[in-house]
């Protein structure tokens, strides 16, 4: 790679060619400030709050864009620049809703940690504010125009890597905004609800709908019995909210923190994920035995169906027909469980902690419930555990580790990889090939199937005498290509695996957030995944079909995978999704 000559601040450096003057101050350790710059993703140079002088050019350059040349002198901290910087923020600030103490980004909001570092004290230009309503009407996310910088962070992570694009900037000068088609609310155009959009905003213009309310009043009824589950990617990224490395395992802790709110029961969704594996796998191989629609899709990412919904309803017959693991797992808690303990389910409270804002719609459609009860009555994601634990004065950090309560909390390491994309796929192949042989496997890992963080992974897998032709897709964008193939006729696939969010659900809508240097420079979703895949390993059982406790849910209650029962509980159906009828 060509490599050039350049200083900054005084540092000589040779750097590649390729680079930009804030890619190079990086690797120097120079901190040069961005607002609007995610990497890879918007890089625009709209905020103008990085820039530097460059020796010989006229006026300031855009460190996130400028690239760099042989023999550039750049200065990134002379006096022009921090007063340019300064103004710059207080323009921004002058027409921003400033109730940091309510906003939910309070301490990590990359604005008001701009505003503490250049020590912004006032704000020299009050005048009229960008009028904006707050949208609320989505079951899953909240905008707050009020609080948009227009970074362009959102629409530039919703069109650009979701495929999406229910979000735009609209109108002109100041009055310009960030909006979807017709004014309408996010609820009322066509949104995946994935929440990438709410990871991608530096403030608190977009956030999850709150759900905490609703279970700390659940909690405190005593004639209420509530019950918690978990999904997997929880366990991998719980540990940040309280200052404890990217990617730390505290499955323990977290369960311990839970239990210490008051719940009744602490549950592992990665039950619900055992069952689902019984459920979708043995669809997949009904469907290859008996000329059934290929390929079979997953369907456990509520983002996805929706997405699926929106744009694809004519291949909807792909999807799997199983219900995502927790809301199987709360059906069958409302069902088989409070049967087993004499409970009942009318005055059962079922929530899930999940690492996504999706399921929150998912919870609330009319095709999840049984018996006339929704089977998850609210749904919390990473960050709103978090927050109640806080608020309860809990420090999961320094909490001694304690276990899932039985009899339901048994779960195997296949369901640990639900949470990273390419697991779904190993889980169900780990199954699908004893099952189908009858034979044990001799090696676990399927490192074929284990996905990338972007773009579509295919695989050839070997069952039996058969071929398994797989695939993977991550991110909407991936899902669109994988959609396009199969419309067209040219997807030769049995199984797919899709995921809304790029990484899986390591990398959910309801994750913790972290600022755009640390995506820049630090592999969250790596770091999150290999902790998934280190509980996968460390796990006596690691395969669904060996779940003791899913077995005796079959025997007792469900008689097989499949039955009529099954399809009662666990299954459901999925509709086209119709917009501006009005």
């Amino acid at each position: 790679m060509e490599k050039v000559n350049i200083t900054i601040d005084g540092v000589k450096m040779e750097v590649p060619s390729t680079y930009t003057i804030l890619d190079a101050a990086r690797e120097a350790g120079i901190d040069i400030p961005t607002l609007c710059h995610l990497k890879e993703i918007n890089e625009i140079g709209a905020c103008r709050m990085c820039i530097v002088e460059v020796e010989g050019a006229r006026g300031f350059a855009t460190s996130c864009v400028m690239p760099v040349s042989e023999g550039m002198v750049v200065r990134t901290n002379t006096p022009a620049v921090r007063d340019a910087r300064k103004v710059t923020l207080e323009l921004l600030l002058s027409n921003h809703d400033r109730k940091c103490l309510t906003c939910t980004r309070s301490g990590n909001c990359e604005l008001q940690a701009l505003a503490e570092k250049l020590n912004i004290t006032d704000i020299e230009f009050e005048g009229e504010m960008t009028d904006g309503e707050l949208d609320e009407l989505s079951p899953s996310i909240v905008r707050d125009p009020k609080k948009c910088i227009l970074c362009k962070r959102c629409v530039a992570m919703c069109k650009k890597v979701q495929n999406v694009g229910a979000i735009d900037t609209i109108n002109r000068g100041f009055k310009s905004k960030i909006g979807t088609a017709c004014n309408k609310s996010l609820n009322d155009v066509p949104c995946s609800l994935c929440g990438q959009c709410i990871t991608a905003c530096p403030t608190g213009a977009l956030r999850e709908k709150d759900a905490t309310k609703a279970v700390w009043r659940a909690i405190a009824d005593p004639d209420t019995y509530v019950v918690v589950q978990t999904a997997p990617a929880v366990r991998a990224a719980i540990g940040e909210e309280f200052g404890m490395p990217i990617g730390t395992l505290c499955t323990g802790k977290m369960v311990a923190g839970l239990k210490k709110l008051g719940f009744d029961k602490v549950f592992d969704t990665n039950t619900g994920a055992d069952l689902t594996i019984m459920e979708e796998g043995t669809e997949l191989i009904h469907r290859i035995q008996n000329g059934g629609l290929l390929p079979m899709i997953t369907s456990c990412s509520p983002g996805w169906v929706r997405f699926a919904e929106n744009s694809y309803p004519e291949l909807l017959g792909h999807l799997s027909t199983a219900k995502s693991p927790h809301q199987m797992f709360g059906a069958i808690l409302k069902s088989y469980y409070a049967e087993k303990q004499g409970i009942d389910p009318k005055k059962m409270f079922v929530v899930s902690v999940m690492p996504c804002v999706a399921k929150k719609a998912e919870s609330e459609r009319e095709e999840m419930k049984v018996n006339g009860l929704r089977d998850v009555d609210a749904v919390l994601t990473t960050r709103e555990a978090a927050r109640m634990m806080k608020e309860a004065g809990i420090n999961l950090a320094i909490l001694e580790d304690e276990q899932f309560d039985d009899p339901m909390g048994e779960a195997t390491g296949a369901a640990v990889i639900f949470g990273t994309t390419g697991g779904v796929m190993e889980a169900a192949l780990r199954t699908v090939s004893e099952v189908l042989t009858g034979k044990e496997l001799e090696k676990l890992e399927f490192e074929d199937v284990r996905g990338e963080v972007n773009g579509i992974k295919e695989a050839t897998v070997k069952i039996g005498d058969l071929d398994v032709k797989v695939a993977i897709a991550n991110g909407l964008a991936s899902a669109t290509a994988i959609m396009d193939m199969i419309e067209k006729g040219e997807a030769p696939y049995h199984f797919v695996e899709i995921m809304a969010c790029p990484g899986g659900c390591v990398t959910g809508g309801g994750q913790p957030i972290h600022d755009a240097k640390t995506r820049a420079t630090v592999d969250i979703h790596g770091l999150r995944k290999a902790a998934l895949y280190e509980a996968d390993k460390g796990l006596k059982r690691r395969k669904s079909h060996e779940n003791p406790v899913i077995k005796q849910l079959y025997d007792e209650y469900l008689e097989q995978p499949g039955s009529h029962k099954s399809h009662e509980l666990l299954h459901t159906t999925y509709h086209k999704r119709e917009y501006f009828n009005d």
